[in-house]
């Protein structure tokens, strides 16, 4: 496939051509852009990552929750417990009044939602890829993009004016809802708006609300706040009756109205530092892969608020993508393998697009057949163990497995939780550096278990289970099963590694 751009810019600056090497370029530095830019710098990618703002990370961002999903790979690369200390962990997620999930039974290391501003986690896939070498161009707008079969080229335009062309390998646009790479493809963006009006605001509060996430609605009204733990407070909220263009003006006087209404009280709401309005759409490129152009994060799909997936479904698509795309550039993998970014990822957006539009359309339900409908999921949910653990896996982003090869073990596609190893490290730890993990039984010895070691960074690390499991598996860097067999001794173990390591090279 192939797609092709076109703009042109005009400015007050010059204009160049920049025929440097760029094996790939990311545009856009939101979280997806962050974290797919530092796996391919940490994988030895030379990768350049453009931003239209300024270099400064803002702290009116719209995400405040990460799930258990994307706390695990952060794990991946040595993140998490640095984001755990900048927030605060709930573990009842409540989805309408009279239900809520109990979170401390996933089976997971991080059995919780955490509640922290998603700047806190831009802060810290910013660092991370600035020590290892990302190449940053702040104020840099895409203004076309042209591809062909070697590559593609990209114009840009530079805070000053200057206008430049850019060449790269591939290209992924990971610059929002509004994605000039999208729209540079030529990808369409269907959907629709779930709830035309908004609003969010970050208050200070004199009265500290019972605990960091309170929630609720009556009747026609919403509100939610969430402490980010520095004193300042999110709300956001809606009411039925006001639905109101995103510029309509916007005062803390609305604000505490329907925070009162909804939640009984306001907690003495004072010193907004923002106000904003915004509408809630539910919409999806039906290509995620277009010639040598990617599109990861809100550039692909956007989500409704309810669950709090968004922010947390563009990074799982990074983590899927980052790894693929460094094979390929590094000549360890066939072109063919991306191709399954889209067969992974494209169904697990459209999952969350139903999961998270169900809800917030179940949340504001007037009619009476609607609000019917609610009270038997709510029902069933709260009477089914099988019910409450899917919506549980669903929500996190801990249930969702990709497809496998006919024929494939049964393990393949899924998700592997964190498990202690032989050598002491957990599995997350050992994932660390983006290479594969092989995990044997301890009595299958292969010759190439130096790995570990870091020598070859084209062959997987090599651990062995604790205890006396005689499944083998090899672990992708994104935690997901890419082989498996039971009963494996070490010719099969090794055969399994040369079909998809040292005969792709």
């Amino acid at each position: 496939m192939s797609g092709t751009g076109n703009g042109t810019g005009t400015g007050k600056g010059t204009d160049r051509t920049d025929r440097s090497t760029h094996a790939v370029i990311v545009v856009g530095a939101g979280p997806a852009g962050l974290l797919l830019a530092g796996d391919l710098a940490e994988a030895g990618v030379p990768v350049t990552l453009l931003e239209k703002r300024p270099h400064k990370i803002s702290n009116l961002s719209r995400a405040f929750g990460v799930h258990a999903r994307t706390l695990e790979q952060l794990d991946a690369r040595g993140l998490a417990d640095d984001l755990l200390a900048t927030g605060s962990t709930i573990t009842q997620l409540r989805l309408f009044r009279r239900l809520s999930l109990d979170l401390t039974t996933l089976p997971s290391r991080f059995p919780f939602l955490l509640i922290t501003p998603q700047y806190e986690v831009e802060r810290l896939l910013e660092r991370r890829a600035r020590r290892l070498g990302v190449r940053f161009q702040y104020e840099t707008e895409l203004l076309a993009l042209r591809q062909d079969a070697d590559g593609a080229d990209i114009d840009v335009r530079t805070g000053d004016g200057t206008t430049a062309t850019h060449r790269a390998a591939y290209v992924v646009g990971t610059d929002g809802h509004r994605s000039a790479v999208r729209e540079a493809i030529g990808q369409p963006f269907p959907g629709v708006s779930v709830i035309t009006s908004l609003f969010l605001a970050d208050v200070r509060l004199a009265e500290k609300p019972g605990s960091v996430l309170t929630v609720d609605g009556v009747g026609d009204v919403f509100a939610m706040i969430a402490s980010f733990g520095d004193g300042w407070y999110r709300v956001m909220g809606w009411n039925r009756r006001n639905e109101v263009p995103d510029d309509h003006p916007l005062d803390l006087d609305e604000v505490k109205d329907v925070t009162r209404r909804a939640l009984g009280t306001d907690y003495g709401m004072h010193d907004a530092r923002w106000l904003s309005r915004f509408h809630s759409d539910e919409r999806q490129a039906p290509e995620y892969r277009v010639g040598r152009v990617f599109l990861a994060g809100d550039a692909a799909h956007v989500h409704s608020p309810a669950g709090g997936q968004g922010m947390n479904t563009g990074l799982q698509d990074a983590a899927n993508l980052g790894w693929k795309l460094a094979a390929v550039v590094k000549g360890q993998a066939p072109d063919s393998l991306l191709d399954t970014y889209q067969a992974e990822r494209h169904p697990v957006g459209k999952a969350v697009l139903r999961s998270s539009g169900g809800l917030v359309r179940l949340a504001r339900a007037q009619s009476p057949a609607l609000r019917a409908v609610r009270a038997v999921v709510s029902a069933l949910v709260k009477a089914a163990a099988p019910a409450r653990t899917k919506a549980l896996a669903q929500i996190t982003g801990t249930g969702y497995r990709y497809p496998a090869p006919r024929g494939a073990h049964r393990l393949v596609g899924t998700r592997v939780p964190d498990v202690a190893l032989r050598s002491g490290n957990r599995l997350y730890e050992a994932l660390r550096g983006g290479r594969h993990v092989l995990i044997t039984p301890p009595a299958v010895r292969l010759p190439h278990d130096a790995t570990a070691d870091g020598e070859h960074d084209s062959l997987p690390v090599v651990e062995h289970w604790t205890g006396d499991r005689r499944t083998a598996l090899l672990v992708r860097p994104d935690g997901y099963v890419a082989w498996a067999a039971d009963d494996a001794d070490a010719t099969a173990v090794e055969a399994a590694v040369a079909a998809r390591f040292i005969t792709a090279n």
